[in-house]
């Protein structure tokens, strides 16, 4: 799943493509929207909240999508045709660019003035104006009794990690991932990582967490499942964590994150 600086990076392209420019056309493709039109409607700004996209037109009105497992936009010179084969979702085109959603895993029109009833349950943002490291940690301190590699995850407590992102955090700050979210001892430093992590990472494709931007050496543990951990040499451990059906992949270095 796409993780926040993805998300990031998706909404800057969408702004390039389509802030201040009319609509030309509009195609969404999923039931619920499906007679909708925003023809001649200016797009006003895209805005990344967590890992959703917030696009506001004219009139007052928000396209809300979420990438969820596998999708993606692609911003493409208008009357060019996407590549064939791609589930398109939602079109939303003007007189020079097109933004093509792609397996999008949501999809909804509403009243700008409703944006809270999609997005009002998160945490601050790790790379919004909003980010508050202080009100992270006080969601987070809410359920000292959760582990912390759920906690993490949790967007209800701060908006953008995912699998990727807490499997590095942890791992440099030293933590087992099962560890109870009130024996962690320094969530600050915890939360002020990870932002540091998605900040340093949003304004390139790739996840870079070790400094080496070669493809066999970005991540300290994520992707690294079996082979020997950077520091120890302990091999990286691989498991499945949460409750079905929320389980999630999660990796960590017995040796650096001892339980």
């Amino acid at each position: 799943m796409p993780e926040g600086d993805a998300v990031y990076r998706a909404g800057a392209r969408l702004r390039a493509a389509l802030d201040g420019r009319v609509l030309t056309r509009s195609d969404f493709r999923v039931p619920r929207h499906a007679t909708a039109d925003l023809t001649g409607r200016a797009v006003l700004t895209t805005l990344s909240r967590g890992k959703h996209l917030l696009t506001r037109v004219e009139g007052s009105l928000t396209v809300h999508t979420h990438l969820r497992m596998e999708g993606r936009w692609r911003v493409i010179p208008t009357g060019r045709r996407p590549p064939p084969g791609d589930l398109v979702r939602l079109i939303l085109a003007n007189e020079q660019w097109q933004a093509i959603g792609v397996r999008l895993g949501m999809v909804d029109l509403v009243r700008t003035d409703d944006e809270a009833r999609l997005v009002g349950h998160l945490g601050p943002d790790l790379l919004g104006p909003d980010w508050d490291p202080e009100e992270a940690v006080r969601r987070l301190r809410a359920a000292p009794d959760r582990t912390i590699g759920e906690a993490l995850l949790d967007q209800r407590n701060l908006a953008g990690i995912g699998t990727v992102y807490r499997a590095e955090t942890l791992f440099l700050r030293g933590i087992w991932p099962w560890r109870k979210t009130g024996e962690v001892d320094d969530l600050e430093g915890l939360v002020s990582l990870a932002q540091r992590l998605l900040a340093a990472n949003k304004g390139h494709a790739g996840t870079v967490t070790t400094g080496d931007r070669r493809p066999a050496n970005q991540t300290w543990v994520y992707g690294r499942a079996g082979r020997p951990c950077r520091r120890c040499g302990t091999r990286i451990s691989r498991a499945e964590m949460g409750r079905q059906p929320q389980e999630r992949l999660i990796l960590w270095c017995a040796g650096c994150q001892p339980r």
